[in-house]
């Protein structure tokens, strides 16, 4: 078997891994029907679709000449993983203010070109759009700013 496109390959196998293991882990919970669903049956249906589509992926990439996998490049992925991290290190003890500015200053450098005026006015508008949301909209309780300055 020649594999003609590697990216749908590897895709359609994840879709497959993901949605067999959403089907395995919803199987021991109550499925109900479509009029009343139980805990079971939208982990059960997205699974079954997600594997499906998987397959679909999978065998179509042994037919359709398709892209290669381009080479892995390990730092978007440190610096996005370290940004979610200091985010949910920092939120508590700095603030939802901070730790959103730190969240999205960190992530860009994940970028191939760092601006920092596009990086401090997105920002900025993360900050307002997640204190209008969250704090304002739904009520969460995040700390705005460190507990030493207010």
């Amino acid at each position: 078997m020649n594999i003609k496109s590697p990216k749908d390959f590897w895709a359609g196998l994840m879709f497959i891994v993901f949605g067999l293991f959403f089907l395995v882990v919803a199987r021991n919970y109550r499925m109900g029907s479509t009029m009343s669903m139980g805990s079971g049956y939208f982990p059960t249906v997205l699974g079954g679709l997600m594997a499906a589509l998987g397959g679909i992926l999978f065998f179509e990439s042994f037919a359709v000449k398709g892209e290669k996998l381009p080479k892995l490049s390990f730092r978007p992925l440190f610096f996005v993983i370290l940004a979610l991290l200091l985010f949910g290190y920092l939120l508590k003890p700095a603030g939802l203010v901070l730790a959103v500015a730190f969240l999205v200053i960190v992530s860009a450098y994940a970028g191939h070109e760092f601006n920092l005026r596009e990086t401090i006015l997105l920002s900025v508008a993360l900050i307002v759009f997640s204190m209008l949301a969250f704090v304002m909209g739904l009520g969460l309780l995040f700390p705005l700013w460190p507990k030493f300055l207010g």
